[in-house]
């Protein structure tokens, strides 16, 4: 809370350098006001003993996604008075959740401060889900490290992934731990990625725009489009991978980081969907392109082919983003954008404790390979499978959780689907506007359903409805089941 009311400095300082007064003080007043009770709130709770710490913990994750974005939301419903407070939370929600769905239909008419509130807020929120998957949801064995046992030899073998390292630690020495060794790595990539911009040619609004929405994976621009050269898309393109895999950042940074990058399972996982996708989804604009004799434009197959891959990395870590050259492949075939396609993506998400959401693909690597084990049993009834023992408690129970989960997914996007639905929503729609919240990839909305309902033409039960599967996507739905374990609460 203290940090937030510290972080509505910025929105301020910007607005006052471009004499927007008007919308720079509810930031300031804001900034004093919250400040001021984040400490009594400190000073009262300063000595209070928690019986059950990972109780608290998870409860106060759920209440930071829901009542933080009330105290965000303030600034921003003063700042633009036109937008009413439901609608300001909604955003706040949506940024936090580093969902990015947003209610501007026309982002050009906003004021260049209330969009960098809005990337701040999402930059905060990225970084609260690392600390909080590393520090709170791995000990409790949720967050997708439930897939493997804690204290298995991957956790041992790598630093920053092991789970049984946190058990025997205080909660908040272990929260204070992370959070001083991964700050300085998320800030300093955030700067590097800015200033790369910069010197390339990049305004400074706009680069720093892309640089909070792409190591936070929110999507939230000062621009409905991305609008970089290829070049800087290269670049951008190299930061989305930290949100493919935890052990960009937590390998040691040395010989051998490369061979172990390219050992991970998630990694791997990506690898695959980022070749085999675009392929697939160039060969469709080919066979178009063919149909009307552009096969042999060289150039627009190329650039259809990188458009390809770049929004292919971009879904599959929940960014959102779109490549320039994804409307040239558009453009070189004649066919659509497949919206189902990219919706799959944003499903399977990026790595566990990253900033991604969606599914995660850890869970998928543990149901290949169970299928694969179970189809060479097929073959050889008998045989004995390979992995160790790592591998065996991955193909067992870590498949058979990571199909549990997988099943209440699914089972949450029905329902979803359906209370959104009733709210007049055309069922495509609804389903879409239901896995962009919970794999907390707002563009998808816009992406898939092209000249179709907007976040804006939202009814207020509609918007209430996906404001719960923000969080519920963020949270994933194992932590909060286990909120409703008895267990849970006794003691």
């Amino acid at each position: 809370m203290a940090i937030g009311a510290a972080a509505m400095l910025a929105p301020a300082i910007h607005a006052y350098s471009l004499d927007l007064h008007r919308v720079g003080q509810p930031f300031v007043y804001g900034a004093v006001l919250f400040g001021v009770l984040s400490v009594l709130i400190g000073l009262a709770t300063l000595h209070r003993s928690v019986r059950r710490v990972a109780r608290s913990q998870l409860l106060t994750l759920v209440a930071a996604f829901l009542l933080l974005p009330v105290m965000l939301a303030v600034p921003l419903h003063e700042a633009r008075p036109s937008m009413s407070f439901f609608n300001a939370y909604f955003e706040m929600v949506s940024s936090l959740t580093t969902t990015g769905a947003s209610i501007f239909d026309t982002p050009r008419i906003i004021p260049d401060p209330l969009h960098l509130w809005r990337g701040i807020v999402a930059w905060m929120g990225g970084f609260l889900m690392i600390l909080a998957a590393i520090a709170i949801l791995a000990p409790m064995t949720l967050g997708g490290f439930e897939v493997m046992r804690p204290g298995g030899r991957d956790g041992a073998a790598r630093p920053g992934s092991g789970v049984h390292l946190t058990r025997s630690e205080d909660a908040n020495a272990r929260i204070g731990r992370f959070a001083l060794k991964f700050i300085p790595l998320y800030v300093g990539a955030t700067a590097v990625l800015w200033l790369i911009q910069v010197v390339a040619g990049a305004p400074g609004f706009p680069a720093l725009m892309v640089a909070l929405a792409t190591l936070s994976t929110s999507g939230i621009l000062a621009s409905t489009e991305l609008g970089l050269s290829l070049p800087l898309e290269m670049v951008i393109f190299v930061f989305l991978a930290l949100a493919v895999t935890r052990q960009t950042l937590a390998l040691p940074f040395n010989k051998d980081y490369l061979p172990a990058l390219g050992d991970d399972r998630e990694m791997r996982m990506a690898t695959v969907f980022v070749i085999v996708v675009p392929l697939f989804l160039w060969l469709r604009h080919f066979v178009g392109a063919f149909e009307v004799n552009e096969e042999e434009n060289i150039l627009a197959a190329l650039r259809a082919l990188w458009g390809s891959v770049f929004t292919v990395l971009s879904f599959l870590t929940t960014s959102g983003f779109v490549s320039a050259d994804w409307e040239t492949a558009r453009a070189w075939s004649g066919l659509p954008t497949p919206g189902l396609v990219l919706a799959g993506l944003a499903i399977m998400g990026g790595g566990v404790a990253t900033t991604a959401g969606g599914v995660k693909l850890l869970r998928f690597y543990a149901l290949y390979k169970h299928g694969i084990r179970e189809m060479e049993r097929l073959v050889h009834p008998n045989s004995i499978g390979a992995g160790g023992r790592l591998g065996r408690e991955v193909r067992r129970e870590g498949a058979f959780i990571a199909w549990i989960f997988f099943m209440l997914f699914a089972i949450t996007v029905a329902a979803i689907t359906v209370l959104l639905a009733a709210t007049g929503l055309a069922f495509e729609e609804a389903v879409i506007f239901a896995i962009s919240a919970l794999s907390t990839t707002g563009p998808l909305a816009s992406v898939a359903i092209e000249g179709g309902t907007t976040y804006a033409d939202l009814t207020s039960s509609a918007k209430a409805v996906l404001i719960a599967a923000m969080v519920l996507g963020r949270m994933e739905t194992l932590a909060i089941i286990a909120l409703f374990n008895p267990e849970f609460w006794r003691g």
